[in-house]
């Protein structure tokens, strides 16, 4: 397709597509395909990976050991901005994409390479993400994107061309899920869950046990944050690699993270997704309450506001634009109190916050209680409500004074019977 092409990167997952990628970048293009995989914590996929790819037709792999990069500088900021895509979706692929993309073309930068190449289908919004990146960290580089060029139109299709071209993969007809995982999430897609009606099946699963055979009794547990970072579990201080090590263990066995949803896509699609983000989920619950205590109401409410623009960014691949830029140093300056501890309690997939507490609290018993104290003069309430009212007011008043009616009518008593 191109002489130009003699060297080409490729994200490499050792998934169906990445997998017939390799054999078909050869063919078409007559290049030297290296492949690179980040390791964000997709631990079941790596065994076997370097074989697979070099079998395939690679000439080189690069494993890149990103986790602890992916968790302190991916998904800690999102999780201090309290970023959900369309208020239930944690972003779980959406973080890891800039990261694997910017190693990526580093990667390209040091082998020589003239393109860079990805998995990503022609109707996801990982295409997006991958190549904003590219553009973000090195436009000169070509980028060749096999989903939009070559004539495989479904996944059965690519079932067939890599058993054709003796490819080994795990998909099947029966099981053709597509799945994505790393330390904060596991996806799945496709097969049977593109019907939005039918129930995922068990076997859908594979982070959580499903509530139903979850444990009969609840679970507690400690979380501890400094100014916004999940620092120790139950008081034992953590790596930040362990820390979601351990939460996704505790949580999974509970059945929490579970989220079933119909998205809408970048590209204009509706795509249905089941997530499974058992630690994450508990971290977003307890950041949420040490945030309750600590933030005053004008910040915490326009920080939520923030967080729905934050998390657009990231869906829509923006992870290096200049608003995301400005949004981080919002977050961050909002975040240096927010430090303190919060109790969970686990059960059947639900994770409830049943205690919070902060050094930095605004919270004071003494000021909130209904009894009496010495801050607040019950009576003072009615000037306030008739200031806060007062444009309420005004209008009734106009309105009675010109048209002789108000807005709302007059109740007609005569209806209501007694017995």
């Amino acid at each position: 397709m191109s002489a130009d092409i003699k060297k080409v990167v490729l994200a490499y997952s050792g998934g169906l597509d990445t997998s017939i990628i390799i054999p078909w970048l050869k063919e078409n293009y007559g290049c030297e395909v290296i492949a690179v995989t980040g390791h964000v914590g997709q631990d079941s996929e790596l065994p076997g990976l370097e074989e697979k790819a070099l079998a395939s037709g690679a000439s080189k792999i690069y494993i890149e050991d990103l986790r602890e990069e992916f968790i302190r500088d991916y998904i800690f900021p999102t999780l201090k901005a309290g970023a959900m895509y369309e208020g239930r979706y944690l972003l779980g692929s959406a973080l890891s994409r800039p990261l694997l993309a910017k190693r990526q073309v580093e990667i390209a930068e040091k082998e020589g390479a003239d393109a860079v190449s990805h998995g990503c289908t022609g109707k996801g919004n990982d295409q997006v993400r991958f190549e904003l990146t590219y553009k973000a960290m090195n436009p000169k580089l070509k980028v060749i994107s096999p989903w939009r060029e070559w004539n495989i139109k479904s996944r059965e299709d690519a079932i067939a061309y890599a058993q054709k071209h003796h490819i080994p993969i795990s998909q099947s007809k029966e099981k053709i899920y597509s799945n994505d995982a790393n330390l904060w999430h596991r996806s799945s897609e496709g097969g049977s869950l593109e019907d939005p009606w039918k129930e995922p099946p068990k076997n859908v699963f594979e982070y959580i046990t499903i509530p139903e055979e979850a444990p009969d009794k609840p679970e507690y547990m400690e979380i501890q944050f400094e100014k916004g970072i999940p620092v120790s579990i139950d008081g034992n201080p953590m790596p930040v690699i362990d820390l979601m090590v351990s939460l996704n263990k505790r949580a999974a066995r509970h059945g929490i993270g579970v989220v079933d949803m119909v998205e809408n896509r970048l590209v204009g699609i509706k795509s249905r997704g089941v997530y499974e983000t058992p630690g994450g989920t508990l971290l977003y619950i307890a950041h949420r309450e040490i945030e309750s205590l600590v933030l005053e109401a004008g910040i915490l409410h326009f920080k939520q506001s923030v967080s729905v623009q934050y998390a657009e960014l990231i869906y829509y691949g923006q992870w290096f634009s200049q608003l995301k830029k400005s949004l981080d140093a919002f977050v961050e300056s909002t975040q240096h109190q927010v430090t303190g501890t919060v109790r969970i309690k686990m059960y059947k997939g639900q994770a409830i916050a049943v205690g919070r507490k902060s050094p930095y609290s605004l919270y004071r018993e003494d000021y909130a209680t209904f009894g009496a104290d010495d801050v607040y003069d019950q009576k003072d309430a009615e000037g306030f409500i008739n200031c806060f009212g007062l444009p309420l007011k005004v209008r009734a008043m106009l309105n009675l004074d010109g048209t002789g009616r108000s807005d709302y009518e007059k109740p007609d008593y005569s209806k209501f019977k007694r017995d």
